[in-house]
């Protein structure tokens, strides 16, 4: 029904930066709301950030400061900015996505396959 796909990710060095995008298809009504999150090597999925329909963010205090999410509706987009990477923040970054669905209008929350983000010291 709707399929979302991560692109971006990759290697950097400390202290670089990279831009996450996650576009969403499919039978999109709406969507209320986006957001990433991250799973590190032997450790759990974690969230670090989701940004409303309205605009309102939410950021882990891990990365506050250093990321930046932000949303495009009109494209079915989010993005994730990073800064200032360390290579604590090595993980995979899974895109999520609160959709109304055109038929049946119902609230479906849709996963991306995930952006491998791999930070050298």
């Amino acid at each position: 029904q709707v399929q979302l796909v991560e692109s971006g990710g990759g290697l950097v060095q400390a202290g670089g930066s990279l831009r996450l995008s996650c576009v969403a298809s499919g039978s999109i009504f709406s969507i209320n709301d986006m957001g990433w999150y991250r799973r590190a090597p032997g450790k759990q999925l974690e969230l670090v950030s989701t940004v409303s329909s309205s605009g309102t963010t939410n950021y882990a205090d891990s990365v506050k400061g250093r990321f930046t999410i932000s949303g495009d509706n009109a494209k079915n987009t989010v993005y994730l900015q990073m800064n200032s990477l360390n290579p604590e923040d090595t993980a995979v970054y899974y895109c999520n996505m609160e959709v109304l669905i055109i038929s049946p209008r119902r609230l479906f929350r849709f996963w991306g396959l995930g952006a491998q983000v791999t930070v050298s010291t």
